[in-house]
């Protein structure tokens, strides 16, 4: 009698482990979908030094140079709308703002080749290599520069500036200086055309036009 209930006890606890095995297996390939599902949704990382193109570059990576309009005329900006300027201690196309100039003045530079837009000739755009190895942009044969002072793009108060010993000056589209007074200006040579108006949108043919939603016209 005794034997024939450890047999069966046996048997109980042999089904009973063969069930939580069961169990603990199906959880296992649970578990292991889970984390599969989670790691394939997880995003790309961006690769490391990733950075969108400089203000005022092209599609190309190169610098664009444009026109910009004022009471003073027209002169020339990056593709921004940023004020470029020329020194007039500047000899030929030779820059000679280095150091604290440079950084006061930062040079126009480039890293592609520099391209023309709206007044500015394509023909006058040029380079010159830097003491740092970096292209600063020349426009008939006058090295450019931004005023860090100004404040963004359509503002030009490093306009007539005497800084670091000689005068800076806006650059018109033929290359030579504008010495006219000019603080603010419209990027942009000419102005936008405006929008077309949006066409009146039609009724669906298959809702009465006298209906409204959760009612209707009184």
């Amino acid at each position: 009698m005794g034997k024939s209930k450890f047999s069966a006890a046996s048997k109980r606890t042999k089904l009973f482990v063969g069930v939580g095995g069961a169990v603990a297996a199906a959880a296992t390939v649970a578990a292991c979908g889970s984390a599969a599902s989670s790691t394939a949704a997880a995003p790309a990382a961006s690769p490391a030094g990733a950075s969108s193109s400089s203000a005022g570059a092209g599609s190309s990576g190169g610098t664009v140079i444009e026109t910009a309009t004022s009471s003073a005329g027209t002169f020339l900006t990056n593709g921004s709308g940023r004020a470029v300027y020329l020194w007039a201690k500047d000899t030929g196309d030779m820059s000679n703002c280095n150091g604290a100039c440079a950084g006061a003045w930062p040079p126009v530079t480039t890293t592609a080749t520099a391209t023309a837009s709206g007044g500015a000739k394509a023909s006058d755009i040029g380079t010159i290599t830097r003491s740092d190895g970096t292209k600063q942009v020349t426009y008939d044969g006058h090295p450019l520069y931004y005023f860090a002072g100004d404040s963004g793009p359509g503002t030009a108060s490093g306009q007539g500036s005497d800084a670091f010993g000689a005068r800076w000056w806006l650059v018109a589209p033929t290359g030579s200086d504008v010495t006219a007074a000019v603080t603010s200006f419209t990027a942009g040579g000419s102005p936008a055309a405006p929008a077309a108006p949006a066409a009146p949108a039609s009724t669906p043919a298959s809702t009465p036009a006298s209906s409204s939603a959760g009612g209707s016209w009184s």
